[in-house]
């Protein structure tokens, strides 16, 4: 099944903070590149090892972490902390200890990280630039979050050639596909394809079932929100002067629900 764990590279560089802070640092990685010594944090044995496309599905060993531990969890009737990601704006959940590890695919060039509280405040913040040049860069990208950590909402992207990328099939033969596919609440799912193919393209957003403890299940009253809000980025050109956004709310209101967000033509 698809939802099956994947442990990611691990990125060490000592990162600044933003204003008075507990003990505990909010955001602990990433900030500075690719390592090759996993989850070990041992800066002796850190070996800097690019990949050179931003498609990897080899067990998502592509997929960068990004790690911290809120010192105040979110109590109940609070609201919810966000994390920024180049722009891109994501609900935040920890587990009951304050800790989180959310996946994201990073692009070459500037790449920006923040955290900020249930009220908007900005409690961290990481800038880096990645110079590799091996690595290639997005031309299209899809962003897929969402407000409810008991939800399992998919990301689906229909490409000219009637490429179908989604959780069953995450990796095209055009070179387009899922480089993150988030499997435990919240997302981000993310679509990511380096040489865009002339032609329309269809993205649409599935609201698969639930999650808990006992795994993924198809009970509509274990969910947290009674509609859920499915948040839909789409960036053209990243890390470019061309760089354009555009963002989508669409409501998730079942299961099974299987939305058609937007259609845009390259």
């Amino acid at each position: 099944m698809k939802r099956a764990r994947c442990l990611a590279a691990a990125l060490l560089l000592a990162v600044a903070v933003t204003g008075a802070l507990a003990q505990d640092r909010p955001l602990s990685r990433p900030a500075g590149g690719w390592t090759a010594s996993g989850l070990v944090d041992d800066p002796q044995r850190v070996e800097y090892a690019y990949p050179a496309n931003l498609i990897d599905r080899g067990g998502q060993r592509g997929r960068t972490l990004i790690e911290g531990r809120l010192s105040q969890v979110r109590k109940a009737g609070t609201r919810t902390p966000t994390l920024v990601v180049n722009g891109n704006a994501m609900p935040l959940y920890t587990g009951d200890d304050g800790r989180y590890a959310r996946p994201y695919a990073f692009g070459a060039g500037s790449n920006g990280i923040e955290l900020r509280d249930g009220d908007g405040r900005v409690l961290q913040r990481v800038q880096f630039y990645e110079a590799n040049r091996l690595k290639t860069q997005a031309r299209v990208r899809a962003i897929l979050a969402w407000d409810d950590p008991q939800a399992e909402l998919d990301l689906h992207v229909i490409t000219p050639d009637g490429g179908h990328a989604f959780f069953a099939n995450p990796v095209l033969p055009n070179g387009g596909g899922l480089d993150v596919d988030s499997v435990d609440g919240a997302g981000p799912e993310m679509f990511s394809m380096t040489a865009p193919l002339p032609g329309p393209y269809h993205v649409y957003v599935n609201y698969w079932g639930n999650f808990g403890a006992g795994g993924y299940h198809f009970d509509e009253a274990t969910r947290q929100q009674p509609v859920i809000t499915a948040r839909i980025t789409l960036v053209f050109d990243e890390n470019t002067g061309a760089e354009r956004r555009e963002t989508f709310t669409v409501p998730m209101r079942k299961i099974g629900d299987l939305t058609l967000v937007r259609s845009f033509v390259r």
